[in-house]
């Protein structure tokens, strides 16, 4: 039977899509611009704090979604850029798969599935305001943006490479689109945080630019699509018109629904590489919860409590050396990751015993699993650098996760639904990619014969590979499992308080992510040069503080992930044994270390450890630079191996390299949306000048039960309206705490002024304060403490309605150093003695009232207590003078802790010296204006365990 030729209807030229694009994109924004200015010019300049002549350039989202007409004339130009928008991200498709063949047909399908999501998203944010439904604009928003980055990436990549004028606008267009992004998130600090005048218009025109570039970047396509038609046939029979052939030439097609098998294989890596990467994840998310559930422990014991033996579970990969087991766990590698989900299922047991045994199973398993993954594929360089990568980029996706939660992790067995955890969407993922690892190991045949048949066991040393390995584990986990960390390990006070964890820890991942991408090249990264550099970062990073001291840890964390391959490539090729039992054993030695320098009064030998991180970072270095050399030489040997494997090492360095661009831009979106969010600083009282201010010592933001308590210690500062609050027992910035830095979310959601205290590397338990009032300046002092653990305090004066006022948020030394107490408390009243100004004193003092060390801190330091008839006090303490006093109030843990919280409710004077000393005329509640009494929930029962005790309530006081 004969074919009817179809006829020709219309041609389109593909440019003229560009164009339409262009036009309406472009049209939007600079018409509803134009109308906007001229309608509802002062209102769209207004912001929350300035307004016109301060602010004179409205942002985008002022102009497109707050005021009508602009707003409908923006989504009726929106609506009809859509059409092109669709065309154009399919035409695109069809360009690179069909036509220049600049792609395989998966890359093209990713690409076109991006553009599309990114598209609807667009439609999210458009059509739906913030003040429609804020939450469901901001999602909208930030998963377009992040498809903006590989959209951007993989168009440019899949640009056809002989046109070279497409290709440079596409990379100048890219660069500046991203180049935008810092200076525009600065200035939104600026106006958000510090609250310039004016930083809101800088910040609106490089938001504008952002467009600009945006819109622009599309438009390139038309100089591909010069010669890119659109065709409309009509296949209707035409008998009038029809051109019958006399031979028919037979058609033949894939059948409706078939993937080739190119674009099935590379369908199948993405996915493995994706599972992958979230096993890799998990296994950062059980290690770095151990050591934290295992200090519960010892936390309550006041001591070593035999819990910590939990540690060794890291030793399990030993048992690796028997080979047929470990020819077994390679093969079912699926299935030992599966199990080792009993580690993020563990959440389900409410004892705290149950949550520690099975989360040490899960990570022993997690951990056997991969360490077999590696020894057994030695002989494929490709496969195991494949997998190495994936673990760095686990790490990475850990810290991201970290900084979305405010560095808490969901899925730890310390969280659940109630504190913000999504343990069970956790562990769904989990079974999820497990199941496809099992799948696929068994489709592809390669796990029933082991790679390692075919392997070479390289000279060098089992020791050195151990040692190394074993250190570098201990430097990430202890310094880069939380984008926060090295700015909390080197902290100063105000002014120069160094780097917030938000934005900055985007230059962390950012810092992990170059390593990453630079591990490929071995001759570089095992270099002695670049092993001094390594260890140049190291020294800087110890010896100096604040700004500097984060720049040095940033090149070291670059340098840490950039050996990762490497140091476990000689993991892999050295006798199973030794090098497991040297490499974990050196790790569980540093993990102890690293507690014994801070907890060194309860630990046998502490006091050979005391204070001596500088040791544990030389020792670090010096065992890295053994496994570096050795790595070194492997290094020289492997070349041809990489060579066989060239097309799973091209593979994975590319996907690695898009997924540490994906991991910065989530981070930045993150970082973004947390800033937006951020409650600015002020008094929940205005009207009486008057603060109120608390002290509460927190047990390392564990409750009693071993959940985080970071959420419900926000809840109770907030209705209490605790304006000035420090808090003690609260540097977590420790392997065994989880290097978590929980006061930033109570900080940003409440809008406190924080400062941390002394650094983590200053040995303390840490001392820390948040302030609704500016902190004008800050000192963190190391009391006195010759025997026992280190005492810290912060010396604040913060400009309390105009008025500076000094504050001390201190923690004393244990009751069996009585000598360090005396010490540490003559230095605290000679700091508040030499002070001008008024002062509160908030601190953990270890003595009864009017006992020795209670009249040297309140007579020497010449403050007030603030009621000498509460006799039933042993730990806090309030202080002051110079203020008016309204009130006192101890109030109950509520099982956050085992310590209350207590109270002072002062007033600012114009005559401060008059009230240097306090008078103690107690008056009824009724007498105190309602603006600067306690709140009445707490009375009787209170609220979630919270209420006022010891006295029942509140009491007042006439000045």
């Amino acid at each position: 039977m004969t074919e009817v030729e179809p006829i020709i209807v219309k041609r389109i030229g593909a440019k003229y899509i560009s164009y339409s694009h262009t036009l309406f994109a472009y049209s939007a924004f600079l018409i509803a611009l134009a109308v906007g200015c001229y309608t509802h010019y002062y209102k769209i300049v207004q912001n929350e704090y300035f307004g016109y002549p301060d602010e004179w350039f409205p942002s985008v989202s002022a102009t497109t979604g707050d005021r009508y007409p602009a707003r409908a004339i923006f989504q009726i130009f929106i609506a009809l850029t859509s059409g092109p928008r669709f065309a154009l991200v399919f035409l695109w498709y069809f360009y690179t798969t069909q036509s220049a063949k600049t792609v395989s047909n998966g890359f093209g399908l990713f690409l076109l599935s991006v553009g599309i999501i990114r598209t609807v998203a667009c439609g999210g944010w458009v059509y739906i305001t913030s003040t429609d439904d804020h939450l469901t604009h901001d999602i909208a928003m930030i998963l377009y943006l992040l498809c903006t980055l590989p959209w951007q990436l993989g168009v440019l990549y899949s640009s056809a490479k002989a046109n070279q004028t497409a290709i440079k606008w596409r990379r100048s267009l890219t660069s500046a689109f991203f180049i935008t992004l810092p200076p525009m998130i600065y200035f939104f600090i600026q106006h958000k945080v510090h609250r310039i005048p004016g930083a809101y218009t800088t910040y609106a025109f490089f938001e504008w630019s952002l467009i600009l570039y945006d819109v622009a970047y599309d438009a390139v396509t038309a100089i591909e699509f010069q010669n890119f038609e659109l065709t409309i046939t009509d296949k209707s029979p035409n008998l009038a018109t029809a051109a019958l052939s006399s031979s028919s030439v037979p058609f033949t097609a894939n059948p409706e629904g078939n993937i080739d098998a190119s674009t099935l294989r590379t369908l199948t890596m993405l996915r493995g590489f994706a599972t992958e990467t979230y096993l890799a994840f998990v296994f950062w998310s059980m290690l770095t919860s151990l050591a934290l559930l295992i200090w519960y422990f010892p936390l309550w014991y006041m001591g070593i409590s035999g819990y910590e033996a939990f540690l060794l579970i890291t030793l399990l990969p030993v048992f690796l050396a028997i080979r047929p087991l470990r020819r077994l766990v390679y093969k079912y590698r699926g299935l030992v990751h599966l199990i080792s989900l009993v580690g993020v299922a563990s959440y389900l047991k409410v004892d705290p015993v149950w949550r520690l045994s099975l989360s040490a199973i899960g990570i022993g398993l997690s951990l056997t699993a991969w360490i077999a993954g590696w020894i057994e594929s030695n002989g494929q360089t490709g496969e195991l650098e494949r997998s190495v990568l994936i673990w760095g980029l686990g790490l990475i996706m850990h810290c991201v996760v970290k900084m979305a939660w405010y560095t808490e992790n969901p899925i730890w067995p310390i969280m659940n639904r109630q504190n913000g955890g999504l343990n069970d969407v956790g562990l769904v993922f989990g079974v999820v990619a497990s199941v496809d690892v099992l799948l696929r190991d068994f489709s592809n045949g390669h796990r029933s014969e082991s790679s390692n048949e075919s392997a070479v066991r390289y000279p060098g040393s089992s020791l050195f590979a151990g040692l190394g390995f074993g250190s570098l584990l201990f430097a990430l986990h202890s310094m880069y499992t939380d984008s926060s960390t090295i700015m909390r390990w080197t902290v100063d006070g105000y002014p120069n308080y160094g780097p917030d964890p938000v934005p900055w820890g985007i230059a962390t991942i950012a810092a992990l992510g170059i390593g990453l991408a630079i591990s490929p090249y071995r001759r570089l990264t095992t270099s002695f040069g670049w092993y001094t550099v390594g260890a140049a970062s190291c020294a800087i990073f110890y010896i100096y503080s604040s700004w500097t001291a984060f720049y040095g840890g940033l090149v070291l964390g670059t340098y840490l992930t950039s050996i990762t391959p490497a140091m476990t490539r000689g993991l892999s090729t050295q006798s199973p044994f030794i090098t497991l039992f040297s490499a974990f054993m050196s790790y569980n030695i540093l993990c102890l270390a690293h507690v014994w320098v801070v907890a060194y009064e309860f630990v046998p030998g502490g006091v050979y450890a005391r204070e001596r991180t500088d040791v544990i970072l030389c020792s670090v270095m010096l065992l890295i630079g053994l496994g570096v050399f050795n790595a070194n030489k492997q290094a020289r040997q492997d070349i041809q191996k990489r060579l066989a494997q060239f097309h799973i090492l091209k593979h994975a360095r590319f996907t690695t390299r898009i997924l540490v661009a994906f991991f910065i831009g989530l981070s930045t979106l993150v970082s973004t949306h947390r800033l937006m969010n951020t409650i600015s600083p002020a008094p929940y009282t205005t009207s009486e000048k008057s603060f109120t201010a608390g002290i509460w010592t927190i047990h390392f933001a564990l409750d009693n039960d071993m959940w985080a308590s970071e959420r419900r210690m926000r809840d109770a500062i907030r209705d209490l309206q605790l304006d000035v609050v420090g808090f003690l027992e609260s540097d977590t910035m420790r392997i065994i705490m989880g290097n978590r830095d929980w006061a930033q979310s109570i900080a940003e959601e409440l809008g406190y002024y924080l400062d941390f205290g002394p650094a983590s590397m200053k040995h303390t338990w840490g001392c820390l304060m948040l302030s609704k009032f500016p902190i004008i300046k800050s000192e963190h002092h190391l009391l006195p403490s010759p025997v026992g653990e280190l005492a810290c305090a912060i010396h604040a004066t913060l400009d309390v309605y105009g008025q500076p006022v000094d504050f001390i948020v201190s923690h004393n030394g244990q009751d069996e150093n009585y000598n360090d107490r005396i010490q540490q408390t003559t230095k605290l009243a000679e700091i508040m003695r030499t002070s001008p100004n008024p002062f509160v004193f908030l601190g953990y003092v270890v003595t009864k009232p009017q006992q020795e060390i209670y009249h040297l801190l309140f007579d020497g330091g010449q403050i007030n207590d603030i009621d000498p008839t509460d006799w039933d006090r042993w730990c806090e303490y309030v202080g002051y003078r110079g203020l008016r006093r309204v009130g006192y109030a101890r109030i109950s843990h509520g099982g956050i802790t085992d310590t209350e919280i207590q109270s002072g409710k002062f007033q600012v004077v114009d005559n401060p010296k008059d009230y240097w000393k306090a008078s103690y005329d107690r008056i009824p509640e009724q007498e105190v204006k309602p603006e600067l009494r306690y709140p009445s929930m707490f009375y009787g029962q209170g609220v979630r365990g919270h209420r006022y005790h010891v006295f029942d309530e509140p009491r007042y006081f006439r000045n």
